[in-house]
């Protein structure tokens, strides 16, 4: 019992608290959610630097507000999660991706950038016209700048990505799908570096940080709570803005 006991204290405190080279605040899943974002912003420390974790579009109705917010802040870090990734795959091949980009949450996109008479079963040159209306919506430097969107950002010991990370990999050494869909391991095996991984993608009811792993997505779009996290080396700061 005392073995066990010990084993669990070293698995505890081999987390040093996460510090980055510089102070940071990382901004969960905004999801079109544009009033809470307004909100938060303001709320950050002037000597943070600014990271989102992506899903900057779909289900919430004000994505390509939100969208053309974060490229006008040339100081942020912006990451590119899985709904940046099949809008993008949407944009490349309307007919094969279409249909499960709508699902969920391409329309309210779509509507945001005023793509009219959209619908969840539409035929592929449907589809195909859709796509051509968002990218006159969204021009080229608008779609260029999703396109160029990092996966993740790792700094001292803090790893930033969209959906998490493989537990067993190095940071430095994730594939891109891993980054922005997730790993099956992720929530169930910590780490055994010291890095802590700062992540959205899967909502909880309230950001926390343990065992490694910040979690951050307190759903905007359901709950109308979008959440945030600062880091400066001490014990993390929790923030959050309501519409």
């Amino acid at each position: 019992m005392l073995a066990s006991l010990f084993q669990r204290y070293r698995r505890r405190s081999s987390f040093l608290p996460p510090a980055p080279e510089d102070p940071i605040c990382i901004i969960g899943d905004v999801h079109g959610c544009i009033s809470q974002l307004e909100k938060l912003l303001p709320k950050i420390p002037q000597d943070h630097r600014v990271m989102l974790v992506g899903d900057y579009v779909d289900r919430g109705e004000n994505s390509a507000d939100v969208l053309r917010l974060l490229m006008g802040y040339s100081g942020f870090t912006c990451l590119k999660g899985n709904h940046e990734d099949m809008m993008l795959d949407f944009l490349r091949d309307p007919g094969k991706y279409g249909p499960r980009w709508l699902r969920y949450g391409g329309l309210q996109t779509l509507a945001s950038f005023g793509v009219r008479s959209v619908r969840a079963e539409m035929s592929e040159a449907e589809l195909t016209d859709s796509r051509d209306n968002l990218l006159a919506a969204m021009g080229p430097a608008l779609v260029n700048w999703v396109h160029e969107l990092k996966v993740f950002d790792y700094s001292g010991n803090v790893l930033t990505t969209h959906a998490g990370a493989n537990p067993q990999t190095a940071p430095d050494q994730q594939s891109a799908e891993t980054l922005m869909w997730g790993h099956p391991e992720f929530r169930t095996v910590d780490r055994r570096d010291g890095v802590w991984v700062v992540y959205g993608h899967t909502i909880v009811d309230e950001a926390s940080a343990q065992h490694g792993r910040i979690a951050i997505d307190t759903g905007a779009f359901a709950t109308g709570v979008l959440s945030a996290v600062c880091l400066d080396g001490g014990e993390p700061r929790f923030i959050r803005a309501r519409p």
